[in-house]
């Protein structure tokens, strides 16, 4: 029951600081967090596959892409489309790629399915680089509508003012990071973790071992997609570099490293450090990637567990041992 009360108390407690976050801190600040919680999603859902299934995906951009892509071109060309229609179709756009390129991809594992999800992402850029007419190809794609949100009883909320946004997002992005949660915590989620330990053995039991990676690829596609739709919305500008370069796709493995691939919040914790380490390193340089590929050389080195298994080795060490004691 103390656990509960403590959870219970922890949730208000953060409600309460992600409410006051815009007023206390500022604008700047406030599309810095938005901008840690975009990324923290798309970490999350390649987490999905990663840390529960064991399968390391280099083109997980091509969902994030896909899903900025079709809200702002949606927004772009369909008149008085509400911004949670534009948003699903992001999702939506995201998630049929997936469904086309699974039945590719299930079937592998390791090396092979790393190097074909990297074709697939490179192919998405090339594509979206020379259909200029649709995409802008290099220039990219901006000056899209950003229309109000549309609450029944009410006239609308202005989307393109920064803490109104700043709310839309992170109650877009929370619950799509509590889904996944839920997805985890579900007899798929100790199937997923079945998979990466032993895939053999689970299709000993009966499991069809590339159904569960399809809907796992399909899923953590569709949230990375929603991930890339509030990017969209958000940055009113998308390009190919921005939402489908490589660097793009290697930021969520990177994140997931540094802070834990055995955890469901090392994902999240990894996306904060990485992005005050940006925020922090922009003031001096622009090579961000040299530093983040710098960081991400030190962890494996020295904390392969990432910024968890630090946590959890202390736990264990310390407040275990004291409990016992």
């Amino acid at each position: 029951m103390t656990k509960i009360w403590i959870k219970t108390l922890a949730a208000i407690i953060l409600i309460g600081l992600l409410i006051a976050f815009p007023k206390v801190m500022g604008v700047l600040n406030t599309n810095i967090f938005i901008g840690f919680a975009i990324m923290a999603l798309f970490a999350v859902s390649l987490n999905l596959m990663l840390g529960y299934t064991g399968l390391l995906s280099f083109g997980h951009a091509m969902f994030f892409g896909l899903g900025a892509y079709t809200t702002a071109l949606s927004l772009k060309h369909i008149d008085n489309l509400p911004i949670s229609m534009a948003l699903l179709l992001g999702v939506l756009g995201a998630v049929v790629c997936a469904v086309i390129v699974s039945p590719l991809l299930v079937r592998l594992s390791g090396t092979a399915f790393s190097m074909l999800t990297l074709a697939f992402g490179q192919l998405m850029y090339i594509v979206c680089l020379k259909f200029r007419e649709v995409t802008g190809g290099a220039d990219g794609l901006g000056g899209f509508p950003v229309p109000d949100l549309k609450i029944p009883f009410t006239g609308g909320i202005d989307m393109t003012d920064p803490v109104n946004f700043y709310y839309f997002a992170i109650t877009v992005l929370g619950g799509c990071i509590l889904l996944i949660w839920r997805f985890t915590k579900t007899p798929i989620g100790s199937v997923m973790i079945s998979i990466r330990d032993n895939d053999n053995r689970v299709d000993y039991l009966g499991f069809h071992v590339p159904s569960v990676k399809s809907l796992v690829f399909i899923v953590s596609g569709g949230f990375a997609g929603a991930a890339g739709a509030i990017y969209a919305l958000f940055q009113n500008m998308v390009s190919t570099d921005g939402v489908l370069g490589l660097f793009t796709s290697f930021n969520p493995i990177i994140m997931t490293i540094i802070g834990g691939v055995s955890s469901f919040t090392g994902p999240i914790i990894g996306a904060g450090l990485l992005t005050i380490l940006e925020e922090f390193l922009l003031r001096y340089t622009d090579r961000i990637a040299l530093f983040n590929g710098l960081v991400l050389i030190l962890m494996i080195k020295f904390a392969p567990g990432g910024i968890m298994g630090i946590w959890d080795g202390v736990y264990r060490k310390w407040f275990k041992r004291r409990t016992l004691s």
